[in-house]
């Protein structure tokens, strides 16, 4: 039999079956699969039509490890049932659900080993109930959980990966036993596991991430699910972790184990698995974009439709990405689409004429690029690319949705603003001096500007733009110290605290010693939110379909002084519901507990708590006739 090029349409139940079992073995046990994620699932769904009941099916695959000995779980880590489609998805949570508004968490599924430690044990999934105990390998792991991201020191489920950015700057120059290096960041993985000696590793200073199962999760209604799939998949393509699919689960934990579980998976839960389409077309280009910190290669490809979307253009992650596949401008390349979200150069063929890709010199400031691991950098600090890119970083980490990067760019081309504390600066007027803005538009960008000015310490920290540093890291170091105290902190205290470690602790240091001033004159600019005031704020929740996204109302009533929750308690101060005459769930809790009750329109009427910034009214009878802000 060819167990690689098949005709799945021409063989028997007992031909598929053997060819599954030759590639379990390939991918569970010697981690190089030989064919794409996309095939091996079309022979496990091959398999299902012709035999449902037939024992591959239906075993736990499990991959080698090295290990110190068997664990029995407390509770079973059993494997998910699939689905390939929205539909078929909707089909399986319609089946169980209660009703159309049955809460569903939806979280990513991490293309890693699966693992639990239970405070003192780290062991794998194995057969569901009996796992490897690795805890050999923990001098290796970071754990990031809800609120946490260092030492594994407390109980986790979840799954041990590379993070993309971790293997991109890592596991470039860390090297196997036979001198090569790793292909993907899943075989890495698979391939440490087996180690019995991790010496070697640690010294190259290899690195891997235990990611708590609820770290992202994300609350939707069943009938909300298939208007915002789409939504949700974007934000799981943009996550820094490799993932193979979706997983979703009823979120009552007590109704999804009443359903109980068959033999191989839950009831209550289930995977949609990613299929990575592929086709093949022409290399025309290679465009240089700026990141915060380096630039980064984008393929230009001559247009081919896939999946019924057409392709023109591809991420190609890094410039050593391109040396190593020997990439050339004319090469006929195979495009895939993981989880039909991210297109990206899977391999290449050499063309009859064939250009190099690469450039030597910035394509903004012309200041000639250096290396710095596997990236291309422009080490010129007033170039206006990275100036742009790092105040966009700075501008999302502030919270400021509506400002995008075209925009920023006028900004700083019309009035030299390089620092968010100039930002501030601008009025309403300002803006009506940029192309494309009139009354409305600009009002709308000013008061959202100025709303800004209320931020949370850790914010702060990460508008600076720091490597390493962002809204989670900078928690954690804010926990230790203050911001008031930060700037004291010895780059030795800094590396002590737990997941931080002596490159972010350097690298926070010398950015707050560089850059003092503008971190000063930023500070008197905003006003920090103390986590007691926030505890202290009432409650506040938000509920039915409203016209912006509910993370709008809840921003803007934690700037009116309030804190938003997502269920009903008698901790509530008020319930803000789209029809207040509904009878949801939440509706019906707050009218037994005696919780207000207000209709959108009328919390937005509402005077704050807390003193908000001056606003310009976009209503004003000035701006009515002029466009809105997009």
């Amino acid at each position: 039999m060819d167990y690689v090029n098949f005709d799945l349409d021409s063989m028997d139940v007992t031909a598929v079956a053997e060819l599954l079992a030759y590639h379990d073995r390939l991918y569970w046990q010697a981690g190089e699969p030989v064919i794409s994620d996309a095939d091996y699932d079309r022979i496990v769904e091959k398999l299902r039509s012709l035999s449902p009941d037939h024992p591959l099916l239906h075993r736990i695959n499990t991959p080698l490890v090295s290990s110190g000995g068997k664990v029995r779980h407390h509770e079973a880590m059993l494997s998910l049932d699939k689905a390939y489609s929205l539909d078929a998805l909707l089909q399986w949570a319609k089946k169980y659900a209660r009703s159309d508004d049955e809460l569903l968490l939806v979280e990513p599924k991490y293309d890693g080993i699966s693992a639990n430690f239970d405070g003192k044990i780290l062991a794998t999934r194995g057969d569901g109930e009996v796992g490897e105990d690795i805890s050999g390998k923990l001098p290796l792991i970071e754990l990031e959980a809800p609120g946490y991201c260092g030492k594994v020191d407390r109980p986790a489920r979840g799954e041990i990966v590379i993070r993309d950015d971790d293997f991109k700057n890592i596991y470039s120059r860390i090297r196997k036993k036979d001198g090569g290096t790793y292909k993907n960041s899943r075989n890495a993985v698979a391939g440490i596991m087996t180690l019995k000696d991790i010496v070697p590793m640690q010294m190259q200073g290899a690195k891997l991430t235990l990611v708590d199962y609820s770290l992202i999760s994300h609350k939707v209604k069943l009938n909300e699910l298939a208007a915002r799939w789409e939504e949700l998949k974007a934000g799981f393509a943009a996550l820094p972790y490799p993932m193979d699919g979706i997983v979703l689960k009823f979120a009552d934990t007590a109704f999804r184990e009443s359903l109980g579980s068959t033999a191989h998976h839950p009831r209550g839960e289930i995977a949609y698995k990613f299929t990575n389409l592929s086709c093949q077309t022409t290399l025309l280009g290679v465009e240089w974009s700026f990141g915060k910190n380096c630039l980064t290669p984008v393929a230009e490809l001559a247009p081919v439709e896939l999946s019924g979307i057409t392709i023109k253009r591809a991420t190609l992650h890094n410039v050593q990405n391109i040396i190593d596949m020997d990439l050339m401008i004319g090469d006929t390349v195979t495009v895939e689409r993981a989880g039909d979200v991210i297109p990206f150069i899977a391999a290449s063929e050499p063309g009859l004429l064939r250009e190099s890709p690469l450039i030597s010199n910035c394509p903004e400031c012309k200041t000639e690029l250096i290396r710095r691991g596997p990236e291309l950098c422009c080490p010129n600090k007033e170039c206006p690319g990275s100036r742009l890119q790092l105040l966009c970083a700075a501008i999302r980490n502030l919270g400021i949705e509506r400002l995008g990067e075209p925009t920023v760019a006028k900004i700083m081309k019309k009035f030299g603003v390089l620092h968010l504390r100039e930002l501030f600066d601008l009025s309403a007027g300002d803006f009506l001096l940029l192309e494309g803005f009139a009354g409305k538009s600009a009002a709308n960008l000013f008061n959202e500007i100025q709303k800004a000015r209320t931020v949370d310490d850790f914010q702060i920290i990460a508008a600076l733009n720091i490597p390493g540093i962002g809204p989670n890291i900078a928690k954690i170091i804010l926990e230790k110290f203050p911001l008031a105290a930060l700037k004291e902190a010895t780059e030795d205290q800094l590396a002590e605290i737990s997941g931080i470690g002596p490159e972010r602790a350097k690298a926070v240091y010398d950015t707050l010693r560089e850059r003092s001033e503008e971190l000063d004159e930023l500070l008197n600019a905003v006003t920090i939110r103390t986590k007691t005031a926030s505890s202290d704020a009432p409650g506040i929740c938000f509920t039915g379909k409203m016209p912006e996204k509910r993370s709008f109302y809840e921003k803007l009533a934690t700037q009116r002084g309030y804190t938003p929750m997502d269920s009903v308690t008698a901790k509530l101060k008020l319930l803000v519901a789209a029809d207040v005459n509904d009878t949801s769930s939440k509706l019906k809790n707050a009218r037994k507990l005696g919780v207000q009750i207000v209709s959108l329109d009328e919390f937005l009427a509402m005077p704050p708590l807390t003193a908000a910034p001056a606003e310009i009214p976009a209503e004003n009878n000035e701006f009515n006739d002029l466009p809105l802000f997009s």
